[in-house]
């Protein structure tokens, strides 16, 4: 067990993505037309949201995820990643997938003709270039994850040197509900889930121009603690390259000065109580979920006297993902990428901003 004090971070506003110096008005543009918004929609994300709430399926590997590019994979595994949830973008294409890098690229620039400091180093030359990640799908019909990233060169390198990757972003939609992409117009493309890596001012540059040209509407995608006691039902005791790392589960407690309690659970120890609980290898229920915290919870008790219930869990480390409540995660094998993003989408599908 451990404790350590807040620490403060600079927040990311719940209602959007904005630029610092315009927030209120990039929030009024960046609203959905009501028009072209399908009212259907947001009555079959409340019925996905409440089957969510009692049971999900484990999904299992799927020829499409050997179609990933390891070099793309590398850039997505073991690294931190910010969520965001996103509304369907109006118009986008992905056979304009060069002319949104020039237009993006331009864009930046233009801001930083303006004065607006983006944290990288303002001698820098920045370039965006969005490309498609196609092996990132859980099923055949999920639409393409598309990747944006942004270089820098200063203008005193050689011309030959490649440039240097300063922030990275991503959409995607894996395992999204065949009746939600049913209600979508064919004008619009569904990829709910964004993530990204790098400068927050780079990415409320990107989030505005996204804003503008596709007609969406981002929001902070924070996982409550019953997701994460969820990802850790679903995911712990798997085996890595031959080992089961421990789960760690991190609770904050109510008090002041702020201390978070740090509770690790050896890998077998973790699957042989699971395994005890667990009805169908194929699916977890809310009921199973809610026992094996119990479970914990009365052990941690026995041994510390203290009552997990009243705290918050707040991070879940699993073998194959880690997860914060602040909306951050990590992916720690490529091997579940695509299943651990399933999760997420869903997750993203059900708090889209409205």
């Amino acid at each position: 067990m451990r404790s350590s004090r807040r620490i403060q971070d600079m927040q990311t506003p719940t209602d959007g993505v904005s630029t610092p110096r315009s927030r209120s008005s990039l929030r009024r543009s960046s609203r959905f037309h009501s028009s072209k918004y399908p009212p259907s929609l947001a009555s079959a994300r409340r019925r996905s949201a409440f089957r969510s709430l009692s049971k999900r399926k484990i999904q299992q590997s799927r020829p499409l995820e050997e179609t990933l590019d390891p070099a793309q994979v590398a850039l997505l595994v073991q690294k931190q990643w910010t969520l965001y949830s996103v509304t369907p973008m109006y118009k986008f294409s992905y056979t304009r997938l060069k002319e949104y890098s020039r237009h993006l690229s331009a864009y930046i620039a233009a801001e930083k003709q303006k004065g607006l400091a983006i944290e990288v180093g303002s001698e820098l030359n920045l370039k965006a270039t969005f490309s498609c990640l196609p092996g990132l799908k859980g099923k055949d019909r999920d639409p393409l994850a598309v990747l944006i990233q942004i270089s820098a060169k200063s203008p005193l390198t050689k011309p030959n040197t490649d440039d240097r990757v300063v922030w990275t972003g991503w959409f995607c939609g894996t395992y999204t509900e065949d009746e939600i992409l049913d209600l979508i117009p064919s004008t619009f493309t569904s990829l709910p889930l964004f993530l990204y890596n790098g400068a927050e001012a780079l990415t409320a540059l990107v989030g505005s121009w996204c804003q503008r040209n596709f007609d969406c509407c981002f929001g902070k995608l924070l996982i409550s603690s019953q997701d994460l006691m969820w990802l850790a039902a679903m995911w712990t005791g798997q085996e890595m390259q031959g080992r089961s790392p421990s789960t760690e589960l991190v609770f904050s407690v109510p008090v002041e000065p702020r201390m978070d309690i740090s509770y690790s659970i050896k890998a077998e120890d973790f699957k042989t109580l699971w395994n005890e609980i667990q009805k169908s290898e194929d699916e977890v229920t809310i009921e199973e979920v809610d026992q094996l915290f119990q479970c914990l919870n009365s052990h941690f008790f026995r041994h510390f006297k203290i009552h997990l219930s009243i705290t918050q869990l707040i991070k879940v480390t699993v073998p194959v993902a880690s997860a914060h409540c602040e909306g951050k995660v990590k992916f720690l094998s490529k091997d579940y990428l695509i299943r651990v993003l399933g999760f997420i989408t869903e997750l993203a599908m059900n708090n889209i901003p409205c």
